[in-house]
């Protein structure tokens, strides 16, 4: 499992539309969004500076499409070309290739949330405890792993020449709805009442917890953990599916 988790990391880092689109896409929609904002204008409701809470929604946009965008079109074009049955007559178990696949994932998805908090630091001079840096990091982080399963289970579930608009339309969504690209305070109230049981609000609302040094809501950690047990299920109950029908 760990050659094919080295794989996969060196694929995608030859994949420069990939690193592009991963790295540094959100890091200028960061720039962009925040540019007009003063330094101290802060978003309603928050307690937040436009910048301090625009790094969080990036910093997790970066993360969800790394690893959704990445795994769901990769597996199933995989699968297509006939890669994932060859690895079958290998000793490598089911599992080895859909953690393997979820590990390599999560590694790429790191950068971008950190090129996110540099440049947010260093281009609007945001300012956090040493603790909220490490907390931020790991939280995003391992909440990506969230999507990275679904990216996953999308992989299975879709051709190769279905699976992009099946993906964009699901990021996109999660992106906007989730409140990644705008805060959701700016929604209809009966928007934001569908937006908080979204695993990509709650996924940036524990980044915001961190900065504002709260404790996170349960009702996110709630979603997000049924969130992930859904979307690792799905990807396995999909795999299993299609490995009965090789």
């Amino acid at each position: 499992m760990n050659s094919l988790i080295k794989l996969e990391l060196a694929r995608a880092l030859r994949n420069r539309k990939f690193l592009f689109f991963s790295v540094l896409y959100p890091s200028i929609l960061f720039l962009i969004f925040s540019g007009s904002a003063g330094t101290s204008e802060k978003v309603d409701g928050t307690g937040l500076t436009v910048a301090t809470y625009l790094m969080v929604s990036m910093a997790s946009f970066g993360a969800l499409t790394a690893v959704l965008m990445g795994n769901s079109e990769r597996i199933a074009k995989e699968r297509e070309s006939g890669w994932v049955r060859q690895l079958r007559l290998t000793s490598l178990p089911g599992r080895g290739y859909v953690l393997a696949k979820t590990a390599s994932a999560a590694v790429v998805s790191l950068p971008s949330i950190v090129f996110v908090f540099v440049v947010a630091a260093v281009v609007k001079d945001v300012r956090l405890d040493t603790w909220q840096w490490l907390a931020l990091t790991g939280v995003i982080w391992a909440g990506s792993l969230v999507f990275a399963a679904l990216g996953v289970a999308i992989g299975y579930l879709a051709s190769g020449d279905a699976v992009r608009p099946i993906t964009m339309i699901i990021y996109f969504g999660l992106s906007l709805l989730g409140g990644l690209w705008m805060p959701s305070t700016n929604f209809p109230q009966w928007l934001q009442d569908i937006a908080k049981w979204l695993p990509s609000h709650a996924y940036a609302s524990l980044g915001r917890a961190v900065e504002q040094s709260q404790s996170p809501s349960a009702q996110d950690i709630a979603v997000l953990a049924v969130s992930f047990v859904l979307f690792a299920g799905g990807a396995a109950w999909l795999y299993r599916k299609d490995t009965l029908k090789a």
